[in-house]
């Protein structure tokens, strides 16, 4: 983490994360979600079906994780980032119900990019690989809904501290696109 990361509180604001810029390290501190695939697939299901969400996305962040079980006094145990690319069929729906954050690992599919620049939305990068460190970050964390999923349910975490990247920002400044083009054009 670089001294000139950003602290972030969670939820997010929508002026806050409108500042925010590709590149920018941050710092997150407050409350967001964790869900995986199985989630994502539930609440765009419900959507679809216009029945009522099990928890209001308006401003939250939704971090792609399926934690493990903390031991002793510990919250929570390692808890990596999941691909973020398993959630684009389903993310634009959600970014349309007032979803504002998104950490994973990974590209992005174009209909997201587009889908987060038209909403005001960002999405974070997490480190792969980094799941031990990222768990020591969580403070709390509690089942929230589909607890029949076991460690794929959703969640919602109170993290301090949780570092990730600006991958993507609100005008659709892409890391993944921009990180390499600038290579190409080096070479």
């Amino acid at each position: 983490m670089t001294d000139n990361s950003k602290i972030v509180q969670l939820p997010l604001d929508a002026t806050i994360a409108r500042t925010l810029r590709a590149g920018d390290w941050v710092r997150l501190q407050g409350a967001l979600l964790g869900a995986r695939d199985a989630v994502h697939r539930r609440l765009f299901e419900a959507i679809q079906q216009e029945r009522e969400l099990p928890v209001a996305l308006m401003g939250e962040t939704i971090y792609y994780v399926g934690p493990c079980p903390g031991r002793g006094e510990k919250a929570c145990g390692s808890a990596g980032p999941t691909t973020s690319g398993r959630m684009d069929r389903y993310t634009p729906a959600l970014l349309e119900k007032g979803l504002l954050g998104m950490i994973g690992k990974g590209k992005r599919s174009e209909a997201v990019v587009t889908a987060i620049k038209d909403r005001g939305a960002v999405y974070f990068a997490a480190l792969g690989g980094a799941g031990a460190i990222y768990g020591t970050r969580i403070n709390s964390i509690e089942v929230v809904a589909y607890p029949e999923l076991g460690p794929e349910a959703l969640f919602r975490m109170e993290v301090v501290d949780f570092p990730a990247i600006v991958a993507i920002d609100s005008r659709g400044c892409d890391l993944y696109e921009a990180g390499p083009a600038s290579f190409r054009r080096d070479l």
